[in-house]
């Protein structure tokens, strides 16, 4: 099903320039205005600690959309904002440090966003979005991997989507510089993090 972005047979374009394309009505009905569910989403983040072991974390309060367009799938956009000091590692202390000037700078800086600029089908469920990312005072261009994973109706009676999606990207491109280097060679913390988003969003009323 082809959510953010559909293509057309250019020979048969070609050969009947005044044809209509046929759209989906399954994608139509997905048109309109979502609400990420952070009940039952998540936010994640992987990153090599003392080069031998990953930390995984994730952050526990945010907030976001989706405007789906099945009629015209391309112009879909997403927003989130994450609040920095939700970050959860499962280790008060690591936490805290990463609240902190050698990171996140929280306090200052409580928002992380993403804003989509563009959407493209890479075959069948598989997208990519692209938008910018906002961390400290820094925005920079991400571009999001995304499966999606189809449409229902729960037992509330609510029209839900869901996505899952992964990205990588180097910290300190984002001035998230901190690191300590190690007796046995190389750093503490790796430059590069893994993304992973995993997203409920429930349409909103007509």
């Amino acid at each position: 099903m082809g959510l953010f972005n559909r293509k057309t047979d250019t020979a048969t374009t070609t050969a009947t320039p005044t044809a209509t394309l046929d759209v989906d009505p399954a994608l139509t009905a997905l048109t309109g205005e979502y609400a990420i569910d952070p009940a039952h989403s998540s936010i994640g983040f992987t990153v090599r600690h003392a080069m031998v072991t990953n930390v995984r974390g994730a952050f526990g309060d945010f907030s976001g959309s989706l405007q789906l367009n099945g009629t015209d799938p391309h112009h879909s956009t997403a927003e989130i904002d994450v609040q920095i000091a939700s970050v959860d590692t499962g280790i008060a202390d690591r936490d805290a440090h990463l609240r902190t000037g050698d990171f996140f700078e929280a306090e200052k800086f409580p928002l992380m966003s993403f804003r989509s600029t563009s959407a493209e089908q890479l075959g069948g469920d598989s997208y990519r979005i692209t938008g910018d990312l906002t961390i400290k005072d820094v925005t920079r261009p991400l571009a999001i991997d995304l499966e999606f994973n189809g449409s229902a109706t729960d037992v509330y009676g609510n029209e839900r989507v869901g996505f899952e999606g992964s990205a990588e990207i180097l910290r300190t491109d984002w001035g998230l510089t901190w690191n300590a280097a190690l007796e046995t060679g190389g750093v503490m913390v790796s430059d590069k993090v893994k993304l992973s988003f995993d997203i409920s969003a429930i349409k909103a009323a007509a």
